[in-house]
């Protein structure tokens, strides 16, 4: 009699708790990457000593007001885009002019909103994270829900974490710069055409890169190095720039 090799049984449900349990998995390391940043952040620096919390909340409050501010007139000014639609010019200006609503809603935090007696250094970062954060939940976080719990592994996900980051980084230093050309009254003159360039092209930054996207035919990996790289670039700046109009003139 030929013995027959007896193969265990599997089983019932168990491949579907596995990934399940992956599933699960990625989609904590996605929101990790996604939304661990902003709370390192402010575990790691004097924000938390201070208690700048309820400045990130109300600051989270104005975005969002601008936010359905820049829907409304998305909507009214604005075609439904294509996945298929090259670079419009014309699209893309009337996008960044109305991006600038974004820039009168951190005018309005930094300048507007009572704060409680914290230096303009913990001001500025504190409107600038609690910005950043409400961003990536309105933009991020039911996709990232929907999509990165899936069957399949995919990249999108972690890549739009990183996109996250580097927003991150970015708000900060516009928020840095609005610090500068709205509050700090004495800097040098030579520093105030470089503090409004900065700022202008870190507003103007979702535009270039759809361009990149659209135009160019950038892949996401690539579109994302580039906005990481700009990110540190413009922080760098940014940072020089601050630190340079706190010197005593």
């Amino acid at each position: 009699a030929q013995h027959q090799a007896i193969r265990p049984r599997r089983c019932p449900g168990a491949g579907d708790d596995d990934a399940d349990e992956m599933t699960v998995f990625h989609f904590l390391n996605c929101a990790v990457l996604t939304f661990g940043p902003h709370v390192v952040y402010y575990s790691a620096t004097p924000l938390s000593e201070y208690d700048t919390i309820g400045t990130s909340v109300k600051a989270a409050v104005v975005y969002l007001g601008a936010a359905l501010v820049k829907l409304v007139c998305l909507a009214t000014f604005l075609k439904v885009p294509d996945a298929n639609d090259s670079f419009d010019p014309y699209q893309e200006l009337m996008k960044i002019l109305i991006g600038f609503i974004d820039v009168a809603g951190l005018y309005f935090a930094l300048t507007q909103l009572t704060h409680r007696n914290i230096s303009q250094n913990h001001k500025f970062q504190a409107v600038g994270l609690g910005w950043a954060f409400a961003d990536s939940v309105l933009h991020r976080l039911a996709p990232l829900w929907i999509g990165a719990r899936g069957l399949e592994f995919t990249w999108e996900y972690i890549f739009q974490g990183l996109e996250a980051n580097a927003n991150l980084v970015m708000t900060l230093s516009l928020a840095a710069l609005g610090s500068l050309m709205w509050l700090r009254k004495n800097k040098p003159r030579t520093l105030i055409p470089i503090i409004y360039a900065c700022a202008l092209l870190l507003a103007t930054m979702p535009s270039i890169t759809s361009y990149l996207r659209r135009s160019l035919e950038w892949q996401t990996p690539k579109v994302v190095g580039f906005e990481l790289f700009s990110s540190l670039v413009m922080a760098f700046i940014s940072w020089q720039l601050f630190s340079a109009c706190q010197r005593p003139m």
